[in-house]
């Protein structure tokens, strides 16, 4: 696969914990987006507790094109977690460098490695030895720096070009500010003015409005968007709709429903509980903004029956 089918004008899903897994992907697919991601895979966890982590990398095959994130500080049990997940075939690898929270920055894993580029590199490096092997790319996630007396966003991102990323993904914040204040995309423009690879903008993209200065003004390649699809995952077929100035019908609780109907399909049969239970975060998101929200909201956190869940759904009004 060359590195373009990724980057060429391409709208991406951010992998997001806890939100974006298979279900989320499938729906997030038929609205419009381009690139899907997983959500972020423990490298270690792979190794010593395949099973449990492993589901966290698996994909559809109409999800593609469809990248595994990983996310590790040791070079060598980056590499072994890439093998893994290659057995998969995904049709990239993505290291995550720009996780904030402290399970992960605890470990250097994440954000953490914005403050030792060597490492950085290091693990860049063995990650695409392996994804080379399986005629796969690697793209690398990362922020503007570790806090705001600390921007090294520039530095780092050309260190993993020359050390073999295909894209680059640059969320413009720091870790110190974790998804608080503004995203700044003059970050994202400079490092595009300054490499040779792909970039990937990502942050404060929450609709069209948003697609189209991010794009103008930084000239990046492709967007990523994450928090601003929750909750209205048909971001991107409006993105579509305006940039290929075409009138697609939105059918917005259609999607819900869709939504819904196939996180309890793909649940097992006797854990249709787990699946309304975990349905319950994007329910929130879905209902935020529109008439009655909040009393939707109550009554879905009050029931575990399936079927009434259904029903309060179809109450949804969403302008159109």
């Amino acid at each position: 696969m060359e590195i373009s089918s990724l980057t060429d004008n391409k709208l991406w899903l951010a992998p997001l914990a806890g939100y974006t897994d298979n279900t989320f992907r499938t729906i997030a697919k038929k609205c419009g987006v381009d690139v899907l991601v997983s959500e972020m895979v423990s490298a270690d966890g792979l190794y010593y507790n395949l099973e449990n982590s492993l589901q966290y990398a698996s994909f559809d095959e109409y999800q593609r094109p469809f990248g595994v994130q990983l996310f590790g500080s040791d070079p060598d049990m980056m590499a072994k977690g890439a093998e893994i997940v290659s057995r998969l075939n995904p049709d990239f690898i993505d290291i995550n460098m720009g996780c904030p929270v402290k399970k992960v920055i605890n470990r250097m894993a994440g954000s953490a490695l914005m403050k030792d580029i060597d490492l950085a590199c290091r693990i860049t490096e063995a990650v695409k030895k392996v994804v080379q092997r399986h005629n796969s790319l690697v793209t690398t996630k990362f922020r503007s720096g570790w806090d705001l007396e600390s921007i090294n966003y520039l530095p780092f991102g050309k260190a993993l070009e020359n050390s073999g990323s295909d894209a680059l993904i640059l969320h413009p914040r720091t870790r110190s500010q974790m998804f608080t204040g503004r995203s700044n995309w003059e970050h994202i423009k400079t490092l595009k003015e300054n490499v040779k690879i792909p970039v990937v903008g990502n942050g404060d993209i929450k609709d069209v409005s948003g697609a189209e200065k991010i794009y103008n003004f930084s000239l990046c390649d492709s967007i990523m968007i994450g928090r601003g699809a929750l909750g209205k995952p048909w971001i991107f077929q409006e993105i579509k709709n305006h940039f290929l100035n075409q009138d697609k019908h939105i059918n917005k609780l259609q999607i819900v429903l869709e939504h819904y109907e196939l996180a309890l399909k793909n649940s097992k049969s006797d854990d249709k509980l787990h699946a309304v239970r975990e349905m319950r975060s994007h329910f929130t998101h879905y209902s935020k903004g529109i008439r009655g929200g909040a009393q939707l909201r109550d009554e879905i956190n009050h029931t575990n029956d399936p079927d009434t869940i259904y029903k309060i759904i179809n109450k949804l009004e969403f302008n159109y």
